[in-house]
């Protein structure tokens, strides 16, 4: 299959960026041909500095290479070195329906969160992000659950374009993790983890031991000491379990037993040592490509002509499509 993902280079990657995006395209990228790309477009519609924009992209692709992300396996570019992504994204507004951008969940929640910054391009962001799928004719697409509703539209944009111009696009399919597309944060378990909020809220994907220590010991549990997944009735306890899962390869069911009679104090330790051993190869990796930012550099630009040779093709057949040419 072709697989597709991006990611915004905004703030540090934390744990819950890894395990509902980063460690599937890991997965994904042995026995797929996948395209991954650090969406740097999409990040202009929130409020930004320009002048640390290129330092953000720069380090979220080391971010992406030291946890995994193999360059000679999979064509990984920045969205604004390739053209044909907002070529695309204006095409395709001629048949979006203005309703259907209103209704995004997520629209509606950057309008409230960036009240003095209600711009078009957080209404069009969706359409970017159709086009940044249908652009490379892409099968499925690795998402956590807040945004299948996004994967649902590129589906409906898709058939709309279809019916009018004739068979053109296929109609990608959401993939979700198994488990942990929504880890929640660590100082309140009822909210998504999210890099946006306080340092407390997450774990960076390159934290230090002693930072990963603080943060998992003061993280908030529930009342009683019976250790049991019960979302609803422990969300912060069972947010534990899922990391340490997801992490340690083990089930839920079997931290359950191994942990059942030893208290919260001494998951938290054990969660801790797993976290720091697990992360460390990352961490040792990041320095190396820090020092080597040329390569990165280089690595990037390989990337983007790789991606413009496909979404060439779709643009000349669209264009085609729709009487351009």
């Amino acid at each position: 299959m072709r697989i597709l993902s991006g990611i915004q280079p905004t703030g540090s990657i934390h744990i819950g960026n890894y395990l509902g995006a980063i460690k599937q395209w890991v997965e994904l990228q042995e026995k797929n041909e996948c395209v991954f790309f650090i969406a740097d477009l999409h990040s202009l519609t929130i409020p930004y500095q320009p002048e640390n924009l290129q330092k953000n992209i720069i380090e979220a692709a080391i971010a992406h290479f030291a946890a995994g992300i193999d360059p000679q396996k999979t064509v990984f570019f920045v969205q604004s070195e390739v053209k044909e992504h907002t070529e695309l994204c204006w095409l395709l507004n001629s048949v979006c329906p203005v309703g259907d951008l209103e209704r995004m969940i997520q629209y509606k929640e950057k309008t409230r969160q960036f009240k003095q910054n209600i711009n078009a391009g957080l209404l069009i962001y969706p359409v970017l992000q159709a086009a940044d799928i249908l652009l490379y004719k892409t099968d499925a697409v690795p998402v956590g659950k807040d945004q299948v509703q996004h994967i649902e539209l590129t589906r409906a944009i898709a058939r709309k374009f279809n019916q009018r111009f004739g068979k053109t696009f296929q109609e990608p399919k959401a993939l979700l993790p198994k488990m942990g597309a929504k880890i929640m944060a660590l100082n309140n378990p009822r909210q998504k983890m999210s890099k946006s909020s306080s340092p407390q809220n997450y774990i960076s994907l390159f934290e230090s031991p002693e930072e990963i220590k603080k943060k998992i010991m003061s993280a908030v549990t529930d009342t009683g000491k019976k250790i049991k997944y019960e979302p609803k009735r422990k969300p912060g306890i069972s947010n534990l379990l899922t990391i340490y899962s997801l992490f340690s390869g083990k089930s839920i069911k079997e931290l359950e037993k191994t942990f059942q009679s030893k208290g919260y104090g001494f998951l938290k330790k054990s969660l801790t040592e797993l976290l720091t051993n697990f992360l460390e190869p990352f961490r040792r990796k990041r320095k190396e490509l820090l020092i080597r930012e040329v390569f990165v550099r280089e690595t990037l630009k390989i990337g983007a002509k790789r991606a413009r040779n496909i979404a060439q093709f779709t643009i000349q057949e669209t264009r085609s499509k729709m009487g351009l040419i």
